[in-house]
């Protein structure tokens, strides 16, 4: 189509199609995506090449390197510098001297003007052979550029690389050297191996769904976080792809949030990394690193996605397949380097034979009469003619014009002997070329064991493999936010102020509500919310809490008889209503508890005034009521209608034992693992707390809400029948007496301290089975006693805590030292399997006087 000037005018439909796809593939093999034969991105491979090109064995300045590379295609100057400087940090390829910035801290590299680069014997040895190298012109055609490096080494797993495309992106993460070379001896030998991921910032990684670096897959790396004392927390190491810098902003945004309580970051981050993370008073260590992990960058996830170049075509393998890949294409560049030097040592024996038959025969004064040149050429191959049936090849003309450049000088010092030694030194490294061909995999084994014998030492894994613990973030949460019940409009939340306050949450907990008519909802922490009037309960819910037991009884309807059942909730639909009665209207709940450890107390029924009832009230145990699913009906408790339910007895557990830990920077109980173990508690079992400097003993139950002050030294479960031993000083006698005893089964504090002068004092209590001692005696009018072991179990016998006990000795001590107790063992009924040892580890101990 033209207009009335001639010019031309061509439809634009279809070209943006065009043009689009043209961009994309441009970029997918252009610029982002790298090449399974070298794992390089196009300017990664004219950086190093250009490298190789200015190689000279001394450090060139990277703005110089930026310059040459950017003679075989128009990338930026920062571009290329940028790319450079991610090769050097990683260590392999470049060697680097200045400030090449900081993968740990985040710091950029100084300008490239300042900063200098040289290959690495490494790279020279693996990356570079300009015979095995196919070029292609650069993009003004003035140069050439490689298509492909020829690396014989599995470099892009090494490396690591991550690249987006137009619609494509590929993150293959970095490997460690020794690990690839070892895998990829495996994979020569024929052997299985697994690869997975380690990194220079080091850190823990959980690789249970790595899927062998294929989409779909992923794995959580975690930061090194170790506890200096009750109050300080370290962060060695952190996971990849981050700073300090964000590692630190996102444990202060944490902080902001509430869900962690730090009072003060130092970040002493130099060649290794240091964060040190102080803890305000009162916050558990234990806990406060699940919560680093659970709302910080401590913990990140990173999903693999290998995605290569491969014939010009993008590709995605797993990295066993990758690995598999290049070790094949290290296997055939072997190959292909032996071939040519092969053919070059064959060269150099024809014409060194040559050379020896030329000169040896005197060949060359049959030349001196001819006048021309092709006489010379024909006189000395006739005159080679009978000396050259051995040659692996007939003379070529070239051969021949090759003996006539030989000098005279040479000629005149030729020396037999080493011609021959030279021709078989010549004729073994054919040989052995050639045996190396014909056993190409064990060459090609050795060939990593020397890469792994030079360059292996330092490069060492620093990601440890570790499987991780799955954090359910609402137990790690600080408990930040008051909660409310306004029970007259059927409110609840965090605004209420003027109402009941109920307990202190977190804002990411779940909130379980019941209302007399039998009906349950569980609904998120907020501001307010509305739950409908004549609420029973209120209490934070946990997923799959099995521990949790209500107990419950219910009217069936407006006059129906009455049920009790117990239930636990596990799990709920979120803000969805639960009729836990029979459904009948008018049904109505008349006595209603929640018992953190399962416990059933005693109730009493008081029926309302009836002709034919005589027993107005009776009692009734949860304890004989099975734990059932919350929609059952539950058992009958009286069909007639009830006055009142009172609680007679509080209940105990009759739940499986639970396990009990006890963390000692915030003096609590928990059952997640955080501190010390204390044992497998059951109902009525209970907590040991000794305060040697009063003399006292206390039992607790092991309620998880129960405080302990910071007047205690020992802490352990109680056994009722295990005595303890307490060695203590009279200073109204002046002797040193010992005593044995047993507690009483009170929750009230005993006193097993008899004197009342205020210079005696306690010297030791143990609650070893059989506790041993060593007096160590004062020197008595010159004389020095032996030292005197005592086992006090024999010593002296049980006898009541209000008991005096034995004087120990009559003799002047200079020290009493406890020794190892003496082994006992005990049989523990009705426990678990693991019960056993684990309840006797850490319950005997000895507390010395301050």
């Amino acid at each position: 189509m033209s207009n009335q000037e001639g010019e031309s005018i061509k439809k634009i439909s279809g070209m943006y199609e065009d043009w689009f796809l043209d961009y994309a593939s441009y970029v997918i093999l252009e610029r982002a995506i790298p090449s399974i034969f070298d794992g390089l991105k196009p300017v990664q491979r004219r950086i190093l090449h250009s490298m190789r090109e200015l190689e000279d064995g001394r450090y060139n300045k990277v703005a110089n390197v930026v310059g040459n590379t950017m003679k075989y295609h128009p990338h930026g100057d920062a571009s290329i510098t940028d790319a450079m400087v991610q090769i050097g940090q990683k260590e392999l390829l470049i060697d680097t001297q200045g400030n090449w910035g900081n993968i740990l801290t985040g710091d950029r590299a100084a300008a490239a003007r300042y900063i200098e680069a040289r290959l690495t014997k490494f790279a020279l040895e693996v990356v570079y052979n300009p015979k095995t190298t196919h070029w292609q012109p650069s993009y003004d055609g003035r140069n050439r550029e490689p298509i492909d490096l020829p690396v014989k080494f599995p470099l892009l797993l090494a490396q690591g690389v991550e690249g987006i495309a137009v619609g494509l992106s590929t993150k293959i993460l970095p490997h460690n050297f020794i690990e690839l070379i070892d895998a990829s001896i495996a994979h020569l030998r024929g052997r299985k191996f697994q690869l997975f991921p380690d990194f220079q910032t080091g850190g823990l990684i959980d690789v249970a769904d790595y899927n062998d670096g294929l989409r779909g897959g992923k794995v959580r790396i975690r930061a090194k976080i170790a506890q200096v004392d009750k109050s300080t927390l370290r962060i060695s190491e952190i996971p990849f792809s981050t700073t300090t810098g964000s590692l630190i902003d996102s444990i202060l945004k944490a902080n902001d949030k509430g869900k962690i309580k730090v009072k003060k970051i130092e970040d002493n981050t130099a060649a290794t990394v240091e964060i040190l993370i102080h803890l305000q008073a009162g916050t558990s260590p234990d806990k406060t690193i699940d919560a680093l992990y659970a709302f910080t960058d401590c913990e990140i996830s990173v999903s693999p996605n290998a995605c290569v170049i491969d014939e010009n075509r993008p590709e995605f393998l797993t990295v066993s397949d990758i690995l598999r890949r290049n070790t094949d294409n290290t296997l055939a560049l072997l190959r292909r380097e032996l071939e040519i030097e092969f053919d070059e040592l064959q060269e150099q024996w024809h014409f060194s034979s040559l050379e020896r038959i030329f000169i040896e025969n005197r060949i060359y004064r049959r030349i001196e009469e001819e006048e021309t040149w092709e006489g010379v050429i024909r006189t000395i191959d006739e005159g080679l003619k009978p000396f050259t049936q051995h040659l692996l090849r007939a003379v070529t003309e070239e051969d021949i014009v090759k003996l006539t450049e030989i000098r005279i000088k040479r000629i005149s010092k030729f020396d037999l002997d080493k011609a021959k030694e030279y021709i078989e030194s010549l004729e073994e490294k054919i040989a052995q070329v050639k045996y190396n061909l014909e056993n190409l995999v064990d060459y090609a084994v050795d060939y990593f064991k020397s890469l792994k014998e030079k360059y292996g030492k330092g490069k060492e894994r620093k990601t440890e493999i570790r499987a991780f613990d799955t954090i359910d973030a609402t137990k790690v949460a600080i408990a930040n936010t008051r909660f409310y019940v306004d029970r007259a409009e059927g409110f609840i939340g965090t605004s209420l102020r003027k109402d009941e306050f109920l307990f202190e949450c977190s804002d990411i907990d779940d909130i379980i509500v019941f209302r007399n008519d039998g009906s349950m909802i569980v609904t998120k922490v907020d501001s307010k919310t509305f739950v409908g009037k004549g609420i029973v309960h209120v209490g934070v819910w946990r997923r799959n809490d099995k521990r949790t037991i209500y107990n419950m009884i219910y009217r069936d309807g407006k006059n129906g008889p009455a049920y009790q059942k117990r239930f636990a909730v596990t799990a709920i639909t979120r803000d969805k209503e639960y009729d836990l009665t029979n459904g009948n209207i008018g049904s109505e709940i008349l006595y209603f508890s929640a018992n953190p450890n399962g416990e059933a107390e005693v109730v009493s029924i008081i029926l309302k005034t009836h002709q034919r009832i005589k027993k107005l009230k009776f009692d009734i145990d949860f304890a004989d009521l099975a734990v059932k699913g919350r929609t059952s009906k539950g058992n009958l408790v009286t069909k007639y209608p009830i006055k009142k339910v009172e609680l007679k007895q509080e209940g105990v557990s009759t739940l499986a034992p639970r396990k009990i830990w006890f963390d000692d920077a915030v003096k609590r109980l928990n059952a997640d693992e955080r501190g010390r173990f204390l044992g497998h508690f059951k109902g009525e079992d209970k907590i040991l707390t000794l305060n040697a400097k009063q003399g006292e003993a206390r039992l607790m139950s092991f309620d998880l809400t129960n405080h302990f002050s910071d007047e205690f030294q020992v802490i352990e479960k109680w056994r009722p029948h295990k005595p303890l031993t307490c060695v203590y000083f009279d200073a109204e006698k002046n002797r040193y007496f010992v005593k044995r005893f047993l507690l009483e089964d009170t929750l009230n504090v005993q006193n097993f301290f008899p004197s009342e002068d205020e210079k005696s004092f306690v010297e030791l209590v143990s609650t070893d089975y059989k506790p041993v001692i060593e007096l160590v005696f004062s020197k008595e009018r010159g004389q020095e006693r032996e030292p005197e072991k005592i086992e006090l179990e024999e010593f002296i016998a049980v006898k009541g805590i209000k008991a005096q006990g034995n004087q120990l000795t009559v003799h002047k001590l200079r020290q009493i030292k406890v020794l190892e107790p003496i082994a006992f063992e005990e049989t523990i009924e009705e426990a678990p399997e693991d019960q056993e040892k684990t309840d006797l580890e850490g319950s005997q101990q000895t507390l010395f006087k301050e």
